[in-house]
């Protein structure tokens, strides 16, 4: 966790360098000034949620990475995307594809496999629709 840089607007000028664009070009894109991304890049200004993902689309990054590097998003089962935004030998081509490979295999898993604490506070509703009930209470008590 202490490896990974904190500077919000350090890793937003990497990207943009990576992708090759202008100050200018990238706030066009954002839809915000030129000045004001200047000012975001070197850390006098804190981004909010909306402009955070005006810029994620101009830099062709997923938005919850950009939530996650301004500490916006918890770290649990983040550290794949930290990682990946890490990596000097990617491009921002890359990066892009590998988040949203990793995303949709989240979300899939997630749909596939609620969370026992979800479960536990709203009962079944969520659940699978097709597939029969699971045994787990059933299971548990047989134990």
């Amino acid at each position: 966790m202490n490896e990974e840089p904190r500077d919000l607007g350090g890793f937003i000028r990497d990207l943009r360098r990576n992708a090759r664009i202008s100050l200018r070009q990238l706030a066009e894109q954002a839809g915000v000034s030129n000045p004001y991304l200047s000012q975001i890049e070197r850390g006098l200004r804190k981004p909010s949620a909306e402009v955070l993902a005006q810029l994620a689309s101009a830099l062709r990054v997923s938005t919850p990475l950009m939530y996650l590097r301004a500490g916006l998003l918890e770290r649990e089962g983040h550290d794949v995307l930290s990682a990946i935004a890490a990596d000097s030998d990617l491009t921002v081509a890359q990066k892009q594809s590998l988040t949203q490979i990793y995303e949709t295999f989240r979300r899939e898993n997630a749909r596939n496999n609620p969370a026992p604490a979800a479960d536990d506070d709203r009962g079944s509703e969520g659940v699978g629709t097709d597939a029969p009930a699971e045994p787990t209470r059933s299971h548990e008590e047989s134990k």
